[in-house]
């Protein structure tokens, strides 16, 4: 996938989407990058103060050495990642081969309930990528 012919329709289409299915059922800040780190987009609830660009480098960098250690037991990949704080909760979830969404919420919001929203959001993603 080439995502650097996606036009700002279709950006706009992923940030509703992201907005509907994460922001409103709570979730802090979810954010698209590439395996490189680079951000595709990202959205908030308004009082999210993460830096979402140095969390996007460590996430990829995170993602990359799960990935290899995947290979290491037989596994072509470890597709979904999770971090459990205490306040905040972290996870993870490849749209595709070079895509991550990232979410990140607090506890108030149930890991089932989230990865349920998470699976819907990257199946419609997944169609207006296909668009291009």
């Amino acid at each position: 996938m080439n995502y650097g012919v996606v036009s700002q329709e279709q950006l706009e289409k992923i940030d509703e989407i992201l907005t509907e299915k994460l922001i409103k059922i709570g979730v802090d800040c979810v954010i698209i990058i590439d395996m490189a780190g680079n951000i595709i987009t990202a959205k908030d609830n308004g009082t999210s103060k993460y830096d979402v660009y140095s969390f996007a480098a460590l996430a990829a960098g995170n993602f990359a050495t799960v990935d290899a250690m995947a290979k290491l037991v037989g596994e072509q990949e470890f597709s979904l990642l999770f971090h459990k704080g205490a306040e905040c909760n972290i996870h993870f979830s490849k749209i595709d081969d070079e895509l991550l969404l990232i979410t990140m919420f607090g506890k108030s919001i149930s890991l089932g309930f989230l990865r349920l929203n998470v699976v819907e959001a990257i199946e419609r993603i997944k169609k207006i990528w296909a668009r291009k």
